[in-house]
């Protein structure tokens, strides 16, 4: 797959840096991420807990809140605006009308004491000036666009009344009621059984295939990436290690960081006794690694990773690396 022309990019994001300024330091969250979203596609950002993943979805739509706060020569380009230069109202404006976002957790992304179709309908009040009785209509329209059954029946249930499947589906027809030209999805499936989460990412599918939405998918879950994703960004240390279409992320890993998260996945027939995982923690942003932040856990590492931070490059523009010696395999039996 090659690398869509920039200029056709619906986001683009470059050398994000969104700190946490703490009583024990700065806590560099996410330290220069740069990348594209292109409309249509679906751009699955996978990583361990406290690689940033989240932290960058929140600052796209500039909802980082003290101490945290996204660092100057940060852009953020939506539709060809600069979101880092737009007012607070221009913003908020944008949220839940052409971006969107469905949050990890559904039962704390929804107000437990209003019915699950006030909440829906609200989007459809506050962002398109629709009268009770149309939002209303609207709501029961997007629970039965995203597979609820009995919509009309369901809208007037709680929170509580539904399980975690329904539950997350009232997120997406949340997300969904202004058809935005982009919609964020955190951890969509975490939680989730596993026909649940295939029913899930087919939902997703479907509503991209409908109305040509771009997705941003942000996963710890490798299954969830081949299932779903166009392209791929590997995250580690506030950075991202690794960008590459999910074909030749999958076929051809560059990072040993990649290769051991591709390594951990347990595969039919493999027993317990020979799943392998990758060594150590991700270290704390207030404390990251001199040179490459993976190097305390990399198999490969040698003098230069301890004093020279890798740039991001490749064999091709589509698919780089952040390593010294991308493309070298990791020995056998060795996850990282």
């Amino acid at each position: 797959m090659t690398t869509p022309d920039s200029a056709r990019a619906l986001l683009r994001v470059e050398n994000l840096r969104t700190w946490f300024h703490t009583r024990d330091g700065v806590a560099r969250a996410v330290d220069g991420v740069s990348f594209d979203v292109f409309p249509g596609e679906t751009l699955c950002v996978v990583g361990e807990s406290g690689s940033g993943k989240s932290v960058t979805a929140l600052s796209l739509l500039r909802l980082v809140d003290p101490p945290g706060r996204i660092e100057a020569g940060s852009r953020i380009l939506f539709e060809g605006r600069d979101l880092m230069t737009a007012s607070e109202e221009e913003v908020r404006r944008l949220r839940g009308n052409r971006i969107a976002m469905v949050f990890q957790e559904p039962m704390s992304a929804l107000n437990p004491v209003f019915t699950v179709g006030d909440q829906v309908a609200e989007v459809a009040r506050i962002h398109d000036g629709a009268g009770r009785r149309a939002a209303w209509d609207r709501a029961v329209e997007m629970l039965s666009l995203v597979g609820i059954p009995d919509p009309a029946q369901r809208a007037r249930q709680y929170p509580h009344e539904m399980s975690g499947g329904m539950r997350q589906r009232v997120l997406i027809a949340m997300a969904l009621v202004m058809n935005p030209a982009l919609l964020i999805a955190d951890e969509p499936t975490t939680a989730l059984d596993v026909t649940i989460q295939a029913q899930i990412l087919e939902l997703l599918a479907s509503v991209q295939q409908r109305f040509g939405t771009a997705i941003i998918l942000i996963t710890h879950d490798l299954g969830v990436v081949a299932e779903a994703a166009d392209r791929v960004l590997v995250m580690y240390g506030g950075q991202v290690v690794e960008r590459a279409a999910v074909r030749e992320l999958f076929a051809q890993p560059q990072h040993p960081y990649t290769q051991g998260l591709l390594r951990a996945m347990p595969r039919v027939g493999q027993g317990r006794d020979r799943l392998l995982t990758i060594p150590g923690t991700v270290p704390s942003p207030t404390a990251w690694p001199s040179g490459c932040r993976f190097r305390d856990r990399c198999a490969l590492a040698f003098d230069r990773c301890a004093t020279e931070a890798p740039e991001l490059a490749g064999p091709t523009a589509a698919h780089a690396a952040r390593c010294h010696v991308a493309g070298t395999p990791l020995p056998a039996g060795v996850p990282a």
